[in-house]
């Protein structure tokens, strides 16, 4: 606690230029991006089938994909310039304390006075500004999914489930929001210095919450869940289940189809009782053994503590950074730059904090992605050594032919972007070969396919 409290009074002086920090933050930051994204923009100017994929891909195919590729990139390219403007001119032109001001004024005029405390005025102060992003992200996410995505055979969404999901979204961030965001000032301004310890196990609580309940409130209200009906499939997941002592107490499907064809599978729960969810298009466009090779595949991260020790690393990450904003939770110069003066509310500390914590977060993302890189490779080789190397992999590159995923990258982009491997890697590390063309029809597959861009196994 005193290193932290020298820390913090170091840091509280109007010599630091806060926001000019912050800006060259940002603007370093969007550089470091874009130039990766070039990198990686002249890998989808390539016009060769990568060499271990020749016998699998078609030119047509690789063609697509690489076109599908560049699409996505430009499309992210002008997202990023649109976000880089906005956040420059939240901070430059003092957006927060406007903001702060108006949310305030409303609670003065239309609200009882018991309501119009600092936990009440950070609530609406925090709808209010991520209702106000939602709107403002509208039209890029109507673009992306209805003009890029139908483009390329892959949206299924309707303009009205399209809708509904932006106000079903909404709905949860209000209740799920208003309580959490209470307990989370609740809780700072009434333990004093050592915060932190307190918040950081209200967060895990709150994580074994959600875990418990996901599956049972949240994920119905998007999508249908139906039990796997009785068959072969079942007979085979439940056998492998019980092989491994999984504690399997679920099996079901989930109707991913009715917004793309995204294939995946997963499995979520309490350590003693899991639950196994299929979407509807893997079960549609993978044989029995390909999806048993799958689920393999995920329950080899279970079997090898992945999920355990991200949630470890997590929790670790959680404590460090709300140990570090308790260095600057009253530092006055750093309110007083963003244009608060003779106050210094939690949400706004909140948020300025994590403006000078962002470089840090490109760092952490590269080294959580060589992490959970190893663990995909580490799946693959217990799926592989249950039998199912070649199921595998050949469901893999149906996926790939089926999602017009990107065949190759550079290796610098991979690295900072990609949490798992590229498909030639994965290939190459199960030690798979060739022997014939398993995508079926790949010119007819990539072209009538609607499977998203997405791969997550």
């Amino acid at each position: 606690m005193d290193l932290l409290r020298r820390l913090g009074t170091s840091l509280d002086t109007p010599a630091i230029p806060w926001k000019s920090l912050i800006i060259t933050f940002s603007v370093g930051q969007y550089a470091i991006e874009s130039y990766l994204q070039y990198r990686q923009y002249q890998v989808l100017r390539r016009t060769t089938v990568p060499t271990q994929l020749k016998k699998e891909i078609d030119q047509e195919t690789y063609d697509k994909s690489q076109a599908y590729g560049r699409a996505k990139s430009k499309f992210s390219a002008v997202s990023n310039v649109w976000a880089q403007i906005k956040n420059y001119v939240t901070i430059r032109y003092d957006v927060y304390p406007w903001l702060w001001a108006v949310t305030g004024s409303w609670l003065l005029h239309y609200a009882p006075a018991r309501f119009q405390g600092e936990v009440t005025h950070s609530l609406l102060f925090g709808f209010t500004y991520s209702f106000a992003e939602t709107l403002i992200s509208i039209p890029f996410s109507y673009y992306h999914h209805f003009v890029l995505e139908e483009k390329f055979g892959f949206n299924k969404q309707t303009p009205a489930l399209f809708l509904m999901d932006i106000v079903k979204s909404l709905g949860l961030s209000l209740a799920f929001g208003i309580p959490l965001g209470a307990a989370f000032l609740k809780i700072v301004q009434k333990t004093g210095d050592q915060f932190f310890l307190y918040l950081w196990l209200f967060t895990l609580v709150v994580q074994l919450f959600f875990v418990t309940i996901y599956p049972i409130v949240i994920v119905p209200i998007f999508n249908k869940l139906t039990p796997l009906p009785p068959g072969s499939l079942k007979k085979r997941i439940d056998a492998l289940a019980a092989k491994l002592k999984f504690p399997l107490s679920e099996l079901q499907v989930i109707d991913g189809s009715k917004r793309s064809a995204h294939s995946n599978a997963y499995f979520t729960g309490l350590p003693w009782k899991k639950k196994i969810v299929i979407y509807d298009t893997l079960i549609e466009k993978s044989s029995e053994k390909e999806v048993e090779a799958i689920l393999a595949h995920e329950l080899g991260h279970w079997a090898k503590g992945h999920t355990t020790k991200l949630i470890g690393i997590s929790s670790a990450h959680l404590f460090y950074v709300f140990a570090l904003f308790s260095v600057f939770i009253n530092n006055q110069s750093l309110y007083e730059a963003f244009g608060f003066y003779g106050e210094k509310p939690i949400v706004i500390g909140f948020i300025l904090f994590n403006e000078v914590l962002s470089p840090t977060d490109s760092v952490v993302k590269l080294l959580m992605n060589v992490l959970t890189r190893k663990f995909e490779y580490e799946a693959d080789a217990f799926s592989h050594s249950l039998g199912y190397a070649t199921e595998l992999s050949s469901s893999l590159i149906k996926l790939q032919i089926q999602n017009l995923s990107s065949m190759d990258a550079d290796w610098m982009y991979s690295a900072y972007h990609y949490s798992h491997p590229i498909l030639t890697e994965r290939l190459k590390a199960v030690g798979w070969t060739s022997t014939e063309k398993v995508g079926g029809d790949a010119k007819s597959t990539a072209g009538g396919s609607e499977k998203s861009s997405k791969q997550e196994l």
